[in-house]
């Protein structure tokens, strides 16, 4: 049911935007933001083994089914590297599922959930409810002008945070919907599916800017 995130027209990105990202490819809405990191002129590199890790600029992990990405990634060996790769510095980005993986400690997992870890945060998953309860705000978030269609889709909220976390957007009923803590930044709805491209491009000036710092 997903829609690919649509391309734009767009003027052609500044070579600084031309970024290797790699974007864990297990499960879930991989390709969309394959798709959205490649109008945006960025390389987007598909995750599936430790090795792919080596000479990427930044991460992104994926919506999709939380209990699934971690129990594939336990499979394969990839949580400790990954966990090693964020706490290391590395730029990423998590969208709803991607936010609970990234999540120190999760409420309502499912018995043995393995996840990635490294945001200090704990998050409720599946807030709304089931799928049937997935619906669409628009949201301010910080940083960017106007607002942004949010999609939530078996969502989870940010229920407690650490003082290194920053909020970035709340819901209208005040919910906690995306935070930034140093290079992570994690969002419980799809920013990949909605076809607006302005929060993959703020990720990009995340990764751009760590590299011009290096």
């Amino acid at each position: 049911m997903h829609a690919a995130a649509q391309a734009v027209d767009r003027p052609s990105p500044p070579q600084s935007a031309r970024r290797r990202i790699g974007v864990l490819a297990l499960q879930g809405d991989f390709r969309e933001h394959l798709s959205a990191l490649r109008s945006l002129g960025a390389e987007g590199v598909a995750i599936r083994r430790e090795a792919e890790l080596d000479g990427i600029d930044g991460l992104i992990i994926p919506g999709g089914e939380s209990t699934t990405m971690g129990k594939i990634a336990a499979e394969l060996g990839l949580l400790a590297p990954l966990r090693g790769a964020i706490d290391a510095g590395l730029p990423t980005y998590g969208t709803c599922a991607g936010m609970i993986m990234l999540a120190d400690q999760i409420r309502d997992a499912v018995p043995g959930q393995q996840n990635i870890g490294g945001l200090d945060v704990i998050v409720r998953r599946n807030a709304f409810g089931s799928q049937l309860e997935s619906f669409q705000e628009d949201l301010i978030v910080d940083g960017i002008e106007g607002s942004v269609p949010a999609v939530f889709i078996r969502a989870p909220v940010v229920e407690e945070f650490g003082a290194d976390v920053t909020v970035l957007a709340r819901l209208s009923d005040d919910r906690v919907v995306a935070v930034r803590q140093g290079n992570i930044i994690a969002m419980a709805f799809h920013p990949e599916i909605s076809g607006d491209l302005r929060l993959h491009e703020a990720f990009l000036e995340v990764v751009n800017s760590i590299s011009v710092e290096a």
